[in-house]
């Protein structure tokens, strides 16, 4: 029986959750899924320049995971913009950060900056 999966330590969610080829109708078919926290890693390593170690320790995860999620994150976007496929972002194991941590990294966790939570491009709010 595998261990239960850990929650990943996110500090906010994407203002959109869908990306995509401006001509891409909601209809269409072909789309990748991208996972909150396989979005976090790309925030975190690409965009505030964290090393592999550090993310790991913000998120609350082995290193092994964070380069595993990293690489998978990548493959994702890679395959969304070179095939022109629709990105959506949602699900996966994580736990959205108060912002009251002490150890957090990112300086109060920036949840004043990141939105909270983001609306999804369906008129809900993401969950």
């Amino acid at each position: 029986m595998p261990r239960p999966r850990k929650g990943r330590k996110v500090c906010c969610l994407p203002g959109s959750n869908l990306f995509g080829p401006l001509n891409a109708t909601f209809n269409q078919l072909d789309f990748v899924t991208m996972s909150v926290d396989e979005y976090e890693t790309i925030r975190l390593i690409d965009l505030q320049e964290f090393t592999q170690e550090e993310c790991a320790d913000q998120m609350h995860i082995a290193r092994t995971t964070v380069q595993r999620i990293y690489n998978d994150a990548r493959k994702k976007l890679a395959e969304s913009l070179v095939n022109g496929k629709l990105l959506r972002i949602e699900g996966g194991d994580y736990e959205l950060c108060n912002g009251l941590e002490k150890t957090c990294a990112c300086g109060g966790c920036r949840k004043h900056r990141c939105g909270g939570n983001f609306e999804n491009d369906y008129g809900g709010e993401g969950e």
